[in-house]
């Protein structure tokens, strides 16, 4: 039988199970209904199709469908739904690329059972009072859920998949996303406590680069992370984890990035890590780095190392406190040091392509290279006389 032909089989056959669940084989373990239900309807088939079968009907029960293959699956790092039906297809992202799979779920009901499936032991759920739904699972992962009618074409179901191993800054090397020279230089700069942002576009590999940034943290600095979804794995003794929470159904119970950064310098912190600048909090992490914090990373989305200071002062902008311009900007110069910025190939290979100082002009700050690219090749520029000697360059 053809792949497509025993999915249909087992849709057929995982209904005739729902309807039998009342009967008095209910009370049997659902495994052995299963295989019971394969064995009377489907025993013609040899052995191996009837296991194949009964584990297809076992992932539309209590599984989270077909899409159990795919989060088995080592080498896939997200994955994605894009509706129902049969011209709705999965897709996946491995090694950078995305790609089709083969693999649908048959109904839109099925697609919102699984959904179901993964946000209740979350104490999260989807519906039309809450159609958007951002949550971390108990690995890691994370989940993000749109459901129609802001979906137009059907609910969509986006997981992140989690490594239990953060990269390091070793295997960064290896992969061509740092080179020798670049990770030497980070290892001087986090460790003469600059403030560094990395910025970068979606799935550029921002998140890993700042875990690999925070591996050249002193074991004995205690550092305070705050994210809104909890993706760092940091290896120092002493790290507080902070992860800020959305409101509940009732649009109670919220607490913002920003509320847990002002929190943060209470907490008596030598260094913070702000997962990512999204709003206001921005000026609060401007206002750490600027207060006896230094050595603090964070990571901003932005197309350059200039783009990302001028995200950051928008972001500023965005706390509401009616502060001018020229004081952002201000404050901006003296709390960010350098802005490493990472970007993804067409091929899907991510790579470290700038390194910034961040420099006062008269009109604000600015930023001056430090590693740039031509044609494919590395150029290193000399830093400024006093980041030279922070680093331990003069």
């Amino acid at each position: 039988m053809t792949h497509h032909a025993i999915d249909d089989l087992a849709d057929r056959l995982r209904e005739r199970l729902l309807a039998e669940a009342g009967g008095a084989t209910a009370d049997a373990p659902l495994a052995e209904r299963i295989r019971a239900l394969v064995d009377r309807e489907a025993g013609v088939l040899d052995e191996p199709t009837r296991e194949d079968l009964a584990a297809r009907i076992a992932r539309r029960s209590f599984g989270l469908g077909p899409l159990e293959p795919l989060l088995a699956d080592p080498t896939v790092d997200e994955v994605m739904v894009n509706g129902a039906g049969p011209r709705a297809a999965v897709w996946v992202e491995r090694g950078g690329c995305l790609e089709r799979t083969d693999v649908a779920f048959a109904t839109e009901a099925e697609l919102r059972h699984a959904i179901e499936r993964i946000l209740a032991p979350l104490g999260r759920r989807a519906d039309e009072a809450e159609p958007m739904v951002d949550a971390r699972l108990q690995d890691g992962s994370r989940v993000n859920v749109v459901l129609p009618p802001l979906a137009v074409d059907g609910p969509t179901l986006t997981i992140r998949r989690f490594r239990a191993r953060p990269i390091g800054a070793d295997e960064l090397v290896a992969l061509g996303t740092w080179t020798p020279e670049v990770k030497a230089f980070l290892t001087r700069a986090v460790d003469a406590r600059l403030n560094v942002v990395v910025s970068g576009g979606t799935g550029s590999g921002k998140t890993t680069t700042l875990n690999a940034l925070s591996s050249f943290i002193a074991s004995g600095d205690r550092v305070v992370t705050i994210e809104d979804t909890a993706e760092l794995r940091l290896q120092q003794p002493h790290v507080v984890r902070l992860e800020s929470r959305p409101a509940n159904v009732e649009g109670r119970g919220a607490v913002t990035t920003r509320a847990l950064v002002r929190n943060a310098l209470r907490m008596r912190p030598d260094r913070i890590v702000v997962g990512e600048i999204r709003g206001g909090e921005a000026l609060d992490m401007l206002a750490a780095m600027t207060t006896g914090h230094d050595g603090s990373l964070s990571t901003v989305h932005a197309g350059s190392p200039t783009e990302a200071l001028r995200r950051i002062e928008t972001l500023a902008l965005m706390a509401d406190l009616d502060l001018p311009l020229t004081a952002i900007r201000d404050q901006l110069a003296d709390a960010v040091d350098l802005v490493v910025h990472q970007a993804r190939a067409a091929e899907g290979r991510r790579r470290v392509t700038a390194i910034a100082e961040v420099v006062r002009v008269a009109a604000g700050p600015a930023t001056r290279p430090i590693l740039t690219f031509a044609d494919g090749q590395p150029r290193w520029h000399p830093p400024s006389a006093a980041l030279a000697d922070r680093l331990g360059e003069t």
